[in-house]
């Protein structure tokens, strides 16, 4: 097997936050403390790399656990030598002819922090408990919407005033994201939710959805062989046909963040709306994006062996013989996926939307660069757009640098980039009638 830090990995650094409660604990406290989900990353160079472990009780004395790494298509690897001491906590990963270990502590019950070692080289890596407390879901006015594929929830989140208000969905990005922004293996940064609030304020409800599998929408699950994009497509013109049905709502908008922003141009061309924000999108097919994003994390071989199979993916073709290291991106359960995902290209799509549009890019998006947001602009002269200063891929202020915009994906305390939302506000002032 490859080094576990092949360039194929797209990190994102976790800003752990630790809690307050000092108290030394036994072995025994240890082993309660640790049942559950973890998530966080191995800073290994340039490409930090995200971990998902989980632990589980065996009986009284024991633990197991068990290790995903996303970007390498590793799931569930069981661990192995798991030893609690209130020393430390060690684990290993069995795999031939590699020595594999995480030494850490537990940090406050909430953070593992310690160092990963393979073959003789060692780096820093970090753990924290990584699940949503259940008292946020039951604060959160959640609303519900039948489709052909079971019930989809989502959060309404409506302004402290009286009478209907203008209402956006806020559709997200690719992976298992959730409503607020996050998804596992990248991190939590709640943008969405914090986006979300910040229209709250200024007089605009909401209602934005976990994808399928995220969430309040875990169990709303399609098998991924069966997955399309249109799926996707759909959930959201569900969403939109029960907005325009309410008469709490009188204007009805879109915005869509990255991947959402595809799926809300394309949802818009079903159901007429007053104005659709894209944030984040990419304005060529995602075979293109992708080949652009491999590009620089992928030696030659790998790249040429990608570039081989989205060929065929391009010709309705799934291919089975993928290498481990390509595996996250181009399993063969997922490819029927990319396929009918690379069938749109968003500057086509953006030529057929009649809404009142508006295009937000970052400064600092390391995934999607401001001459998509320029193709988008030119498929629709029309259309306003705007690059804000300083903003990532999530929406945050941002440094320049590689690490530190990738910290802010980890960060929930790190605001909104500045002028984000009054460049929402000030666009949305003549299609949603604000005073």
């Amino acid at each position: 097997m490859q080094k576990i830090w092949l360039s194929l990995m797209v990190g994102f650094v976790f800003l752990l936050v630790s809690c307050s409660n000092e108290e030394v604990m036994d072995d025994n406290n240890i082993k309660n403390t640790l049942i559950g989900n973890w998530q966080g990353m191995i800073e290994t160079p340039d490409m930090p790399l995200n971990v998902l472990v989980t632990f589980e009780e065996v009986d009284e004395d024991d633990l197991a656990g068990k290790i995903s790494i996303p970007m390498q298509g590793l799931t569930d690897f069981p661990l192995s030598d798991l030893k609690v001491s209130d020393d430390d906590i060690r684990f290993d990963m069995d795999l031939p002819g590699q020595f594999i270990r995480f030494v850490g502590d537990l940090e406050h019950e909430e953070r593992i922090e310690g160092t990963f070692t393979q073959q003789g080289q060692s780096f820093p890596f970090h753990l924290q408990k990584g699940e949503l407390s259940s008292e946020e879901d039951e604060e959160a006015n959640l609303v519900s919407v039948e489709t052909d594929d079971g019930t989809l929830q989502g959060e309404l989140l409506e302004p402290n005033k009286d009478g209907p208000s203008p209402v956006v969905l806020i559709i997200p990005g690719s992976g298992p994201t959730d409503r607020h922004g996050n998804s596992p293996g990248v991190g939590q940064n709640n943008s969405l939710k914090l986006l979300a609030e910040a229209l709250a304020d200024k007089g605009i409800a909401s209602v934005r959805y976990s994808k399928r599998g995220a969430l309040e929408n875990s169990d709303a699950i399609v098998p991924e062989e069966d997955m399309r994009f249109d799926d996707f497509i759909q959930d959201a013109v569900y969403w939109l046909e029960m907005l325009k049905e309410d008469d709490r709502f009188n204007e009805v908008g879109i915005i869509g963040h990255s991947q959402g922003a595809l799926v809300g141009k394309l949802a818009s061309l079903d159901v007429e709306v007053d104005a659709i924000i894209s944030i984040a999108g990419a304005g060529r097919t995602i075979d293109d994006v992708l080949r652009e994003q491999l590009a620089v994390q992928l030696p030659e071989h790998l790249m040429i062996e990608a570039d081989k199979i989205l060929n065929q993916i391009a010709e309705g073709n799934v291919v089975e013989d993928v290498s481990t290291e390509l595996q996250s991106t181009f399993r063969p359960g997922v490819q029927p996926f990319l396929g009918s995902w690379m069938a749109y290209d968003p500057s086509e799509i953006m030529t057929k939307v009649d809404a009142n549009t508006l295009i937000v890019q970052g400064e600092h998006d390391l995934q999607v660069t401001k001459e998509d947001a320029e193709q988008l602009a030119k498929a629709k002269p029309e259309a306003e757009w705007v690059v804000i200063d300083g903003m990532n891929h999530v929406l945050k202020d941002s440094p320049e640098d590689r690490m530190g915009n990738l910290a802010t994906y980890q960060d929930p305390t790190s605001p909104l980039a500045e002028g984000l939302v009054e460049e929402i506000i000030l666009f949305l002032q003549e299609p949603f009638n604000l005073e």
